[in-house]
């Protein structure tokens, strides 16, 4: 596995704001992440409900550490406590 393969996806939706605010951080922290968009139906969500045990997004699974999760306060706090430097500006 090379270093240039992301190991962080992100389940996102087209035009949703919050995982548009997950994926400023990504950019910020200038994580190398793979995009997945999900079925905008919420009832068709089902890629997202195996990964994550809920049906919404955003939702990211991170093969670095293990951890998968949603809801985007939580992923913009684990992505700046995981790989920012000290909270990074």
């Amino acid at each position: 596995m090379s270093d240039s393969d992301p190991q962080l996806t992100l389940y996102r939706l087209q035009a949703c704001p919050f995982c548009e605010r997950v994926v400023r951080v990504l950019n910020e922290l200038g994580l190398s992440y793979q995009s997945r968009f999900v079925e905008p139906m919420h009832s068709d969500r089902n890629v997202v409900k195996r990964i994550s045990g809920k049906r919404s997004v955003p939702a990211i699974v991170d093969e670095n550490t293990g951890v998968t999760m949603s809801e985007s306060a939580n992923i913009v706090e684990y992505l700046q406590s995981t790989y920012g430097e000290g909270g990074a500006a």
